[in-house]
């Protein structure tokens, strides 16, 4: 490992010896042919369904993800229907499974809130429809289990994989990430992954 300011890797030493916080490099996935590896895969699991594949311009986005993803994790929002939950549970744990051999650990959002301890502990995840969640009591104190998490992933540099289909900001028929979770989530969103809006109709038959 390469790193910038090398007079300081022996006081990085002391400090992990010392226990003191550090960071952690962030996970990087590159891989070649992304968008041929993306559609084959998105149509092997499109053939569970006797559905085929129609691309869309959100897939390019992902693609380009693949092919580069800067240390961040992936945010994918918006309309319904147009193939976030087969991308975030099936298809890309898939392939960087096949292709990275990294493990992604998915849950929906019931489950992350059962076992929010559980989900703190993996670091790269996938977390299906969040917005649907109710907040967590436990022993009769309140956790917003998505915030904890955004909160760990941006201190601990976990990669996350997220799908919603709440907008941006509220507009006439759905809620807004802001309004759901607040400024500061929406903050830890923007620094830790790559956001792709998806637009249009529901490509459900």
């Amino acid at each position: 490992m390469t790193h910038v300011g090398n007079e300081f890797q022996e006081t990085y030493n002391q400090m992990k010896i010392h226990g003191m916080p550090l960071p952690n490099q962030r996970v990087t996935i590159r891989i070649k042919n992304a968008k041929d590896v993306l559609k084959n895969c998105f149509s092997y699991f499109l053939s569970f369904q006797n559905a085929e594949l129609e691309w869309q311009p959100e897939y390019d986005e992902i693609a380009g993800w693949l092919e580069d993803n800067q240390g961040r994790g992936l945010f994918l929002y918006g309309d319904c229907g147009r193939g976030k939950t087969l991308l975030s549970r099936y298809v890309l744990p898939a392939i960087l499974l096949k292709y990275s051999r990294k493990v992604v650990t998915v849950y929906d959002a019931q489950e992350m809130n059962l076992k929010l301890d559980e989900v703190l502990k993996k670091h790269i995840l996938s977390l299906d429809d969040i917005g649907t969640e109710e907040v967590v009591l436990n022993y009769g104190n309140k956790r917003l289990a998505f915030a904890e998490i955004m909160d760990a992933v941006e201190k601990q540099s976990k990669l996350i994989i997220v799908s919603t289909n709440l907008q941006k900001t509220r507009d006439t028929n759905n809620r807004g990430i802001i309004e759901t979770y607040g400024e500061r989530v929406f903050e830890r969103i923007i620094a830790t992954t790559k956001r792709i809006e998806f637009k249009g109709k529901s490509l459900r038959q």
